[in-house]
């Protein structure tokens, strides 16, 4: 944190102020006079080209921080709409997941043995008397008739 310091500059009228204290006058009297010097000190006098230069830059200055905060609050909405887009997304994303192990588990239940040979049966099919199984260890045909 910096801290400004302030020195006393000794103007012309600094100096007409200073011999305008009286001798003659009460202890409380100077006294105020005297702080009064010392505060007006601290401030260096300002001209009317420099108070309207200081109106412009602190109209600079609002301006800015009026613009920067202007750009922050967009970024703000933004991303607020980010985030119900994701919400959006999440949700539809976990009725898909949903829809997906439904289908899945249809699937499977027409897809269970006891379905497939009662379907096979409907269909006019019958089992065999005969299985043949494969022997992949063999390097001849590989067909086993049992």
């Amino acid at each position: 944190m910096a801290l400004a310091t302030a020195r006393k500059v000794s103007t012309p009228a600094t100096s007409a102020r200073k011999s305008s204290i009286k001798v003659g006058t009460s202890p409380k009297k100077q006294v105020a006079e005297r702080t009064a010097e010392i505060i007006s000190g601290l401030f260096p006098e300002i001209t009317p080209g420099a108070r309207a230069t200081h109106k412009y830059f602190a109209t600079f200055l609002t301006i800015v921080g009026l613009s920067g905060f202007l750009v922050l609050l967009g970024i703000n909405t933004l991303l607020a709409q980010d985030a119900f887009t994701l919400s959006n997304l999440k949700s539809e994303a976990k009725s898909v997941a949903d829809q997906r192990d439904a289908i899945n588990r249809q699937i499977d239940s027409h897809a269970a043995p006891e379905k497939l040979a009662a379907a096979a049966a409907a269909l006019g099919m019958r089992p065999s008397e005969t299985p043949v199984f494969l022997n992949l260890a063999t390097a001849d045909t590989g067909v086993i008739h049992g």
